[in-house]
């Protein structure tokens, strides 16, 4: 297919940010139902089980920003050298994006092997906390490959302008997932009681069947990309290629597992339950930043595209209405925040000491929403025009340069609402900076054009 026949060329851009955004903002809540399912099954297990869930979330998220990252970094390669009508090229970083996956998937089963009880004993001397975390670390990344290559295969869809099957993809492991972690967990239907290792291979299981299922419909239905090892040699160009948009993708998503691992220090200092508040509210802010993540993902192909094909209107009018788009939804979430923060906290057995410190927390941290939604958008587009570096900038100020050096700066003297107000503070600033940036990478591509 040609630049001038593929509808990322040549359809009206809002329509066509819709319709290639909506399956991945399905997805990517439907991901977000792998990090909340969990949690609130394990939570009627005990307080203990969730605090466990809770710090191996920086594990868990780490493999999970490899994975994206390296696919985002693929998405880019690809969608670029469709739009210049090199399609053998796009090929190549298809054979190299999988490769990298497979390494990355013998890394972080040495990860789970041996760094699990190492890291957790960073947080908790619970001996209860300690083995729970364990069964539930070595479990979900050990066996993490399932989740690796399905999502590697489900940018390659994206890379192409498919949204649907990547969206499939997420619901067919979320419907799973959901399914077992009851059984496994509580014991139904005859299988034993498992507790946190039942909710571990529920979600591993979840993950395998959506890998599955990519592998066999990519090689049914691909047509664009054309993957041949006949002839097939590692290019070091390619890899730099690769990795000089993955690696800066990778960081700012495993961002949060810093972040998160820094904040654990800082509340663990007051009480378990102070941890748990900052669990639940990483998993519940998913359905959030999900869905912008998910008009991320419609974005990025379209300007990487139009960036390749040289059509900067097209390219500038995309980013433009994403903001727009970004901006609706990270309000609405705010205002969620502000209205129910209760009702949310009860999803998880919440007793009176976790709804004590979540309420306020809550409500406080949502104002970061709307705060954010420059940042969040420009990292996106960074990342399309292969400045993974800026978009890295953008995330170590949100992430990890603010809120971790404030709150220890703060809770000595606000409790732990110094602790939750570096949220909206780091996100004003980030978007500030953000802003500057765009600005001045766009009057570079201006002159580059001329």
């Amino acid at each position: 297919m040609t630049t001038t026949q593929n509808p990322m060329g040549t359809r009206k851009i809002f329509p066509l940010l819709v319709s290639m955004s909506i399956p991945p903002m399905i997805s990517m809540m439907i991901q977000g139902l792998y990090n909340i399912v969990d949690s609130i099954f394990v939570a009627h297990v005990s307080q203990e089980a969730l605090t466990a869930v809770s710090l191996v979330y920086p594990l868990q998220n780490l493999t999970l920003s490899l994975a994206v990252g390296l696919g985002v970094g693929l998405n880019a390669c690809i969608a670029r050298s469709l739009g210049s009508g090199n399609r053998q090229e796009a090929g190549t970083a298809a054979i190299h994006g999988l490769l990298c996956t497979g390494v990355h998937s013998l890394l972080f089963l040495l990860v789970g092997l041996f760094a699990s009880r190492p890291f957790l004993q960073l947080f908790t001397q619970d001996p209860t906390v300690l083995e729970l975390g364990c069964q539930y670390s070595t479990i979900v990344i050990c066996l993490s490959f399932g989740s690796l290559f399905h999502i590697c295969v489900e940018k390659m869809f994206q890379a192409t302008g498919d949204m649907v099957i990547p969206m499939f993809l997420q619901g067919l492991g979320a419907v799973v997932n959901l399914i077992l972690d009851p059984i496994f967990i509580f014991g139904w239907l005859g299988i034993p009681a498992m507790g946190v290792a039942g909710a571990a291979i529920a979600t591993i299981i979840g993950q395998m069947c959506a890998c599955a299922a990519a592998i066999i419909l990519f090689i049914r239905t691909n047509r664009e990309i054309p993957i041949s090892l006949k002839g097939f040699r590692l290019q070091g160009k390619m890899l730099v290629r690769l990795y000089s948009i993955a690696i800066p993708s990778t960081l700012v998503m495993a961002m949060p597992s810093f972040m998160v691992s820094l904040l654990n220090k800082v509340l663990a200092g007051f009480s378990e339950t102070a941890v748990n508040v900052l669990g639940i509210y990483f998993k519940i802010q998913s359905f959030t930043y999900m869905p912008s993540n998910g008009l991320i993902q419609g974005m990025r192909p379209i300007m990487s595209f139009n960036y390749g094909a040289g059509s900067k209107e097209r390219m500038h009018e995309t980013f433009v209405r994403s903001l727009q788009l970004v901006f609706v939804i990270m309000t609405f979430g705010m205002l969620v925040f502000l209205a129910i923060p209760g009702p949310i906290l009860s999803l998880f057995a919440a007793d009176a000491a976790l709804l004590e410190i979540g309420i306020p927390a809550l409500r406080i941290i949502g104002i970061s929403f709307f705060l954010s939604s420059p940042a969040v958008i420009i990292a996106g587009a960074f990342e399309a025009l292969g400045r993974g570096g800026r978009s890295l900038l953008v995330t170590v100020l949100r992430q990890l340069l603010i809120i971790p050096p404030l709150s220890f700066l703060l809770a000595p003297v606000l409790g732990l609402t110094g602790v939750w107000i570096t949220f909206p503070i780091a996100e004003a600033v980030a978007s500030v900076v953000s802003i500057l940036l765009y600005r001045q990478l766009m009057q570079k591509i201006s002159l580059e054009k001329k």
